[in-house]
């Protein structure tokens, strides 16, 4: 059983409860990123485990009405393993979820991590028609170049301001640069973009930045909120725009849960203003 302050965050610890959470959202006209929980793995053994699980995923989703994608973790498929256990399973996740008509999103991880995802990015997104997403971090020093680079490329990128605790040389530790930083790239991508630009973000002030930017340019764009968080505004801006809720699931919660809400104190306050709905 998972426990009431984590179960608001996650879907419970099957396929079956994540896609039940799923069609609770797509009446409220909210679609789903699902991700099993999962990351970090060093034998290519649960890699591949997990990798088999997403292609089931993706041939329920596909076999449903439901308005749903799914979200992969490099680490998670074999990127401690090797570079290439990592290309090897991911394209096989991808190639499966094309024939089912499922987009693919790759998650970014720390910044070790970015050049390895954006080529693979690089190389699936081109190879499966735009089929697959990724995900850039405004914290970073660099993400301005990588999203000039991105800017050509079929498929989708997800902003965010980034959740990873980064040495101060390669990223930006104030918050009023980070927000600058994802500012201006929200404009690049509202301006330069054609593909649609997504907006992974709970800060009311960047949501409404983001409106501007589309009325000002016209450039396609969805909203994606983490489940349990601001569900309301979620909700309420589902009713005007495309807006996605990100779906974790599995029976690696707790690691989830502790990681990402107790490491950083920020985290930790976080959680605990959206479990009171503040």
């Amino acid at each position: 059983m998972i426990p009431p302050i984590a179960n608001r965050f996650v879907a419970g610890e099957s396929p079956a409860t994540a896609l039940e959470h799923v069609r609770t959202l797509n009446d409220r006209n909210i679609n789903a990123i699902v991700n099993l929980l999962g990351e970090h793995y060093d034998s290519r053994s649960p890699a591949a485990a997990d990798a088999a699980e997403y292609r089931s995923l993706v041939a329920d989703i596909g076999d449903s009405n439901l308005e749903a994608c799914i979200s992969v973790k490099p680490s998670q498929i074999g990127l401690d393993v090797g570079e290439d256990v990592f290309r090897d399973l991911l394209e096989e996740i991808v190639a499966e979820a094309t024939d089912r008509d499922v987009f693919v999103w790759i998650d970014m991880e720390d910044h070790t991590t970015t050049d390895v995802t954006l080529d693979a990015f690089e190389a699936m997104t081109t190879t499966y028609d735009g089929n697959v997403g990724v995900c850039v971090q405004a914290n970073l020093r660099r993400t301005r170049e990588d999203v000039e680079r991105l800017a050509d490329l079929p498929g989708k990128v997800r902003f965010v301001k980034g959740a990873y605790d980064e040495p101060a040389e390669i990223a930006y530790k104030d918050k009023a640069a980070v927000n600058r930083a994802y500012r201006e790239l929200l404009e690049y991508a509202f301006e330069h973009f054609e593909d649609g630009v997504a907006v992974g973000s709970h800060d009311p002030e960047m949501i409404d930045y983001a409106i501007d930017l589309h009325e000002e340019y016209g450039t396609d764009f969805e909203l994606q909120m983490l489940m349990g968080v601001r569900e309301d505004a979620q909700e309420e801006l589902a009713a005007e725009y495309e807006m996605w809720q990100y779906v974790p699931y599995g029976g690696r919660w707790k690691s989830y849960f502790y990681r990402r809400v107790m490491e950083r104190k920020e985290n930790l306050f976080f959680a605990l203003r959206a479990i009171l709905d503040r």
